[in-house]
């Protein structure tokens, strides 16, 4: 669609892939900025570790429990629930009482 004469499309410009390119001792500053910061936080992150290390406080499910694993399931019995197995405990006390 053209109106009054004009072309739809804009003019293409030349290409110039030197245009966006930055010197080499810019490049080299900018690695040297970025290789610091890489080490400042690799740093903090062993500082990081080392105090957890140090101060050995466990994770937030572990509080409840107080151990680093889940505490294990009762299978006393296979094939029974938990509660099936307890009254077979129970009546065997009973027996041994009476």
């Amino acid at each position: 669609m053209r109106k009054n004469g004009k072309q739809w499309h804009q003019p293409k410009k030349a290409f110039r892939p030197t245009a966006g390119l930055t010197s080499y001792a810019k490049r080299t500053e900018e690695r040297k900025a970025q290789a610091a910061f890489k080490a400042r936080e690799k740093e903090m992150k062993y500082e990081k570790e080392a105090e957890r290390q140090v101060s050995g406080s466990p994770c937030p499910a572990n509080e409840e429990y107080g151990t680093k694993s889940m505490p294990e399931k009762d299978t006393g019995y296979q094939g029974q629930t938990r509660s099936q197995s307890r009254e077979g405990a129970v009546r065997k006390a009973r027996r041994e009482n009476a």
